[in-house]
């Protein structure tokens, strides 16, 4: 397990690494205090989580982060400081995982730390009911694969958690409470940016008009609905 921090602040670099030595002692942490040497470090060593500081000198953490989303999709927890929330929704939107805000306990970071690698981890494979189709939208749960008119459209682990869990209810609204417990852990249920952001980048990969959604649908006020497969396709997953 590799975990790579870039932070310019060194005693929060210094203060991670010692307390991941403590708590996580399998764990090896590789450091750099700018985002050039960030990414040197990153597709030399290849880590398997980023801790990525928002507010870096010359290359800022934004910059780091679409660099790493052009070849990888690892993931990243972005660093921000306090207040700042745009700089969380921009983080989420450019492909971070998570972000927690300075200062912060080395207790809380360990938690989204451990929640970031578990929602990595794609759910299991559904042999009972392999396909869904509805338009020109194909999923196989089976391979895991997604395809538009036929040609394949790729998600980050969080972007297809997100869809497994309103394609399952096709039809049903699932509130944003239920939706944020199911994905990001019950801890996340009252942070909405993560839902919507979301939202917006499955749309963006999946409707032809974002604005004017015809596969997921907003129910205003409670939550999210896919839409419904015609009745012969419902027959034909048992």
């Amino acid at each position: 397990m590799k975990m790579l921090v870039v932070d310019d602040d060194r005693n929060i670099v210094e203060a991670v690494t010692l307390g991941f030595q403590l708590q996580w002692q399998e764990c090896e942490v590789l450091t750099a205090h700018d985002g050039e040497k960030g990414l040197d470090l990153f597709f030399e060593e290849q880590p398997d989580v980023v801790i990525l500081d928002v507010a870096l000198p010359e290359m800022n953490g934004f910059e780091v982060l679409r660099r790493i989303r052009q070849v990888s999709d690892v993931p990243v927890l972005m660093l921000t400081a306090k207040g700042e929330e745009m700089d969380k929704v921009k983080g989420l939107e450019l492909g971070a995982d998570d972000y927690i805000t300075k200062p912060f306990s080395h207790l809380e970071l360990f938690a989204r730390i451990k929640a970031v690698l578990r929602r990595a981890e794609l759910p299991p494979p559904i042999s009972a009911a392999p396909s869904f189709t509805l338009g020109d939208l194909a999923i196989n749960f089976d391979s895991r694969t997604i395809t538009l008119r036929g040609r394949p459209v790729k998600l980050t682990p969080t972007e297809y958690n997100l869809l497994y869990h309103l394609v399952r209810n096709a039809g049903r609204v699932l509130s944003h409470e239920t939706l944020l417990a199911k994905v990001w852990g019950d801890e996340y249920r009252n942070d909405m940016d993560y839902l919507k952001v979301y939202v917006s980048r499955l749309r963006n990969k999946l409707e032809d008009e974002p604005d004017r959604p015809r596969y997921i649908l907003t129910e205003r006020g409670l939550g999210y609905r896919f839409a419904r497969p015609a009745p012969s396709v419902l027959r034909s997953r048992g």
